[in-house]
């Protein structure tokens, strides 16, 4: 190979690696400014809202997930009202075997168990008309006071976080406010980046307490409600087993008092 020849190939070959650099450098630079705006982006969503921002977001959702997922485990059926338990509840309080009914329930440490191994030992045998159920229900309600109030601290702790929220963001408002008064006074002719990023400050804490509140406003009612009804179920069964017993207790009688030959 001559030496002219050798100079072209290395003369296109320079040619040919400025194009391909040349072509790929808008390539590179899109890239660039879209890695720079996905990082301003998380800049400009919570960095730039400064640390109390960062504290409404960290200790504000840490709060709302450690609760919601508490509440989601506590709050189940099987720790309220189990079927298995609901079925052998029956069958005693059926057969009148309150003392067996008792027993189970104190072994059991459900809603229901506690609940029933409370309120079962004020039936009174003495009045088989109904064996003493407005005792029974007294215990029950009172059983349910107590209950209630150490259920709800948990569920409660969800409001708590609904309504601090949003003053952690009022109070951010304010700073910022006043940081962007201060700048504006400081210089008659204020750099508007300054301002800005002072009114970011107050801006973004206003809109995480904001996010933060709603979410947390939701799971609260939703646990509530959910807990209402895991106790609701358990006062319907409860009144389901004292109606059994009474019946089982009366039956004879209420025979008794059907005329001959009426089907029952």
């Amino acid at each position: 190979m001559t030496k002219t020849s050798k100079f072209s190939i290395a003369k296109g070959w320079l040619v040919g690696s400025a194009f391909t650099l040349l072509s790929a450098a808008p390539v590179l630079a899109q890239e660039g400014e879209k890695a720079a705006k996905d990082k301003s982006a998380l800049d400009s969503y919570l960095i730039d809202g400064g640390p109390l921002t960062i504290f409404i977001v960290a200790v504000g959702l840490l709060s709302l997930i450690s609760l919601t997922v508490f509440n989601f485990m506590n709050l189940t059926k099987s720790k309220f009202a189990p079927d298995d338990l609901k079925a052998a509840l029956l069958d005693h309080m059926t057969n009148c075997r309150v003392r067996s009914a008792i027993e189970l329930s104190a072994s059991h440490p459900s809603y229901l168990g506690r609940m029933m191994a409370y309120s079962l030992p004020n039936i009174d045998a003495t009045h088989p008309e109904d064996l003493g159920r407005d005792h029974v229900e007294d215990a029950i309600a009172d059983f349910s006071i107590n209950e209630t109030r150490k259920q709800m601290t948990f569920i409660s702790l969800l409001s708590l976080v609904a309504q601090a929220a949003p003053m952690l963001g009022l109070f951010g408002t304010v700073f910022g406010m006043i940081g962007a008064f201060a700048t504006l006074g400081q210089n008659a002719g204020a750099d508007p980046q300054d301002l800005a990023a002072d009114i970011s400050v107050a801006l973004l804490t206003t809109m995480w307490g904001l996010i933060v509140a709603i979410l947390s406003l939701f799971a609260y009612f939703f646990f509530k409600n959910r807990f209402n009804a895991l106790v609701a179920d358990c006062h319907g069964t409860a009144e389901n087993l004292i109606n059994a017993s009474i019946q089982t207790v009366n039956a004879d009688a209420h025979l008794a008092k059907i005329p001959e030959g009426i089907a029952v």
